[in-house]
């Protein structure tokens, strides 16, 4: 079956969309899935603004955010001073969900946010402290989820 550039298109802006809605910035959720769906592997600041739409300065702020969240990296291009960017080797949400510590850091604000509110059991305190024991919970298990993802993946 031929690759139906308009449903790929359509797929992309869609889940950009879903992953904008979640909280990803737009345009950074519309490079990612950009690439994931580009042939070639990777494509230039220039390819990425043609091929969404906008302007390669538009693709500048998005292709940073990726790259600092370590989903996507800057690939040289021999004889070109035209940088390629691409996803990293391995899967981009494993990568960006190991290397994260998000989960550590909003467990320790809830916690800050507790020892600020004191040894009360108001509903403020009980929120701060499911809010921490979750993030608690998510940086502990994250690792081994993870892993277990690989092995499912792996033929």
């Amino acid at each position: 079956m031929a690759r139906d550039e308009a449903a790929v298109r359509a797929a992309v802006e869609k889940t950009a969309a879903v992953l904008s809605a979640a909280g990803f910035p737009k345009m950074a959720a519309r490079v990612l899935m950009t690439l994931l769906v580009a042939d070639r592997g990777g494509l230039t600041a220039a390819e990425l603004g043609e091929t969404m739409g906008v302007s390669a300065a538009a693709v500048s702020g998005a292709v940073r955010y990726l790259q600092n969240l370590g989903v996507a990296h800057r690939v040289a291009q021999p004889g070109s001073r035209r940088d390629r960017y691409e996803l990293v080797d391995d899967a981009w949400y494993t990568t960006s969900l190991k290397n994260s510590p998000l989960y550590a850091t909003l467990a320790g604000l809830a916690e800050s946010l507790l020892d600020a509110l004191g040894a009360t059991e108001s509903a403020a305190a009980v929120r701060a402290r499911d809010m921490a024991d979750f993030y608690r919970f998510l940086e502990v298990r994250m690792p081994a989820l993870l892993e277990e993802w690989e092995t499912e993946r792996r033929p």
